[in-house]
């Protein structure tokens, strides 16, 4: 991982934003999230930051759930790291694609301790066995069963508990989900119910919807992205 900490820290009031980057849990590094972290240390300059890389699922060397494991690693290892650090335990997990699906699993099913203060999705996979049966692309079959080992009927179980949205309650995270309409990998309505799974539990969270955008976007609309997360995470994090 890269860590950025600001000069000013201190570890009452200086909250960590953990970067998970995508590339379909095969691929991808936390280096693509350069010109991300440059806007964020911009908009946010009270704030740590952590990139981190994970084992990747190529050659089906790393299945399920090794990717879970090493996100929730790297936070146990950056929350025990707080005090020497000089920052707090508050902590922001933004993740694109499957890194999204990442930083909302883990936000969901092992924040335990309530550190998370907010978790932030990039046009993630939220619940792979409707992924896997619905999706119109059949790249993202092959893919799912490349992760895991297999189909939703053959390894029901690493789906299900690969899915953020299984794991939803009352006591999730607040949540900002981005997604576009033209999304030729995951569909927007991975999104969508888990809004609305997110709202039925009564959690804080905000659905920003692209229509004319697929899979990441530029211009205009990443300069809105940017808005709205700093204005969700000053109001989640005041």
């Amino acid at each position: 991982m890269d860590i950025y900490l600001p000069a000013d820290r201190n570890s009452s009031n200086t909250p960590l934003v953990i970067l998970i980057h995508g590339g379909g849990w095969s691929g991808g590094d936390k280096q693509d999230f350069g010109l991300f972290i440059i806007e964020l240390q911009k908009r946010l300059p009270g704030y740590a930051i952590a990139n981190i890389n994970y084992r990747l699922a190529l050659n089906n060397n790393y299945l399920f759930p090794t990717q879970e494991n090493d996100v929730k690693a790297a936070v146990e290892f950056l929350l025990n790291k707080s005090g020497e650090y000089k920052i707090s335990k508050q902590l922001v997990l933004i993740g694109a694609s499957a890194g999204a699906h990442l930083s909302l699993l883990h936000s969901y099913k092992h924040n335990t301790n309530s550190n998370i203060k907010a978790v932030i999705s990039l046009f993630g996979p939220t619940e792979l066995i409707s992924l896997y049966n619905s999706t119109p692309n059949p790249s993202i079959p092959l893919l799912l069963a490349g992760v895991t080992g297999g189909t939703p009927a053959s390894h029901t179980t690493i789906y299900q508990q690969s899915s953020p949205y299984n794991f939803v309650s009352a006591q999730s995270s607040p949540t900002l989900l981005f997604h576009g309409g033209n999304d030729p990998l995951v569909p927007v309505s991975q999104s969508t119910q888990l809004k609305d799974k997110l709202a039925a539990n009564g959690v804080v969270n905000q659905y920003i919807f692209y229509p004319s955008e697929g899979h990441g976007w530029t211009g205009p609309n990443l300069t809105d992205t940017f808005n709205k997360i700093e204005v969700f995470l000053k109001q989640q994090m005041p």
